[in-house]
């Protein structure tokens, strides 16, 4: 088997499930232990500079998306030499990996004739769902059947302990992007309902959209987290304290940066990981972080 793997969450998963030996090539954002730089093939680069401020990447962003061109160059020969199997893509968001029409043109055009899995899953269970796609295209369905019980377990244990606990579920506000303001979508607003919050921006299974400063103060978020997609703690640090600088209500409200590649923006095992740790932040009396990937501000 010889998986090229183009989103993160998707490398996240071919590891946990213990295919790493597999993936002989990764998108520039996979950085999974045992399957990362150096250890296999990087066939994908971004259009756009990450390390820029977060209005020009915004800009950039929509200035390639309005001329119709990709925001990641596929590196096709690399891709043809490796004679994959398998490709990993998603169909959820093009900004987040490269489209799926675009892996599919490709991949009619390698000799191997590798099989496509697109994985589209927009809320935690979808998440849970797609472990089980890859599982099952890898032969490793029973591996997968045990991980997603594993991820089941341990988001029932902070379920259980916020009940007993009669919690109380703050109102809490994800903001993805800071310049313009985005909300985090897609399974972020599930993160927090499982966490013990209330979200007051966004809906479970439903896409990040921009908001407005003023429509940020008016959802009157008790804490708000800073989770910039695509980004580590030390961005969202920087992000989330020039936001308070900004915006100074926010000196009255909890403020936490958090690591979003670890936690919030990959489809994979680790958005449970992001349950526990917005759950610390939710109700710390019940919940140690447990991690140096969360920062309050």
């Amino acid at each position: 088997m010889r998986v090229v793997s183009l989103l993160p969450g998707a490398t996240d998963t071919i590891v946990a499930l213990g295919g790493a030996a597999w993936v002989v090539g990764v998108s520039h954002a996979c950085d999974a232990s045992g399957a990362g730089h150096g250890a296999v093939a990087v066939v994908t680069a971004s259009r756009v500079d990450g390390a820029a401020p977060s209005g020009a990447i915004d800009a950039g962003v929509r200035a390639l998306a309005g001329s119709g061109q990709s925001l990641y160059r596929l590196e096709r020969e690399i891709i043809a030499g490796l004679r994959p199997d398998l490709i990993v893509t998603q169909a959820l968001c093009e900004v987040c990996a490269v489209s799926e029409g675009e892996v599919r043109a490709l991949a009619a055009g390698i000799d191997s004739r590798p099989r496509v899995l697109s994985l589209s899953g927009s809320t935690v269970e979808g998440i849970l769902g797609d472990i089980g796609l890859v599982g099952d295209a890898i032969d490793l369905a029973d591996e997968a059947h045990e991980l997603a019980l594993g991820l089941r377990r341990r988001m029932r244990t902070v379920h259980e302990r916020l009940k007993a606990a009669r919690a109380p579920r703050p109102r809490v506000a994800v903001i993805e992007w800071t310049d313009p303001l985005f909300n985090g979508g897609h399974w972020v607003p599930e993160q927090v309902k499982r966490a013990g919050g209330v979200d007051v921006l966004g809906e479970a299974g439903t896409r990040s959209r921009t908001v407005t400063a003023e429509a940020l103060r008016s959802a009157d978020p008790e804490v708000v987290i800073v989770a910039p997609c695509g980004h580590g703690l030390p961005r969202a640090t920087a992000e989330a304290r020039n936001l308070v600088n900004k915006l100074p209500w926010l000196r009255d409200r909890v403020v936490w940066a958090i690591d979003a590649n670890a936690f919030t923006s990959r489809p994979g095992p680790q958005v449970v990981a992001g349950i526990e740790v917005m759950a610390g932040i939710l109700a710390p009396s019940l919940f140690a972080i447990g991690n140096a990937r969360a920062l309050r501000v």
